[in-house]
């Protein structure tokens, strides 16, 4: 048994999501989503026992490489292309203003 959706559906879903459809609009979307009700109803016929419910229809793997500690850059190899260092640390430009009168 299918299930219409009919224009006056259409037009009170439009309205509660504030969206403005004219006559042809409604028209539409109440054919396409009847449609869509139907092609929903005719996969409710399939006979699916036997078959294991999946998540993905594709195997999915994780990309990530483990998680482990490796050996990391010397002080001086990370301060090496540094534009500016004092002493053994990142030089940079003052962004907070040391005037605490304001």
């Amino acid at each position: 048994m299918s299930k219409k959706i009919d224009q006056q559906q259409v037009k009170q879903v439009a309205k509660l999501a504030r969206l403005d459809l004219d006559d042809s609009e409604v028209a539409k979307f109440s054919t396409e989503l009847s449609s869509i009700l139907e092609y929903i109803e005719k996969l409710g016929e399939l006979d699916t026992d036997g078959v294991e419910p999946l998540a993905h229809c594709l195997p999915v793997n994780n990309v990530f490489r483990e998680d482990k500690p490796r050996p990391s850059l010397s002080n001086e190899q990370a301060l090496k292309n540094a534009p500016e260092r004092v002493d053994k640390f990142f030089m940079v430009p003052k962004i907070l203003d040391d005037n605490s009168n304001s």
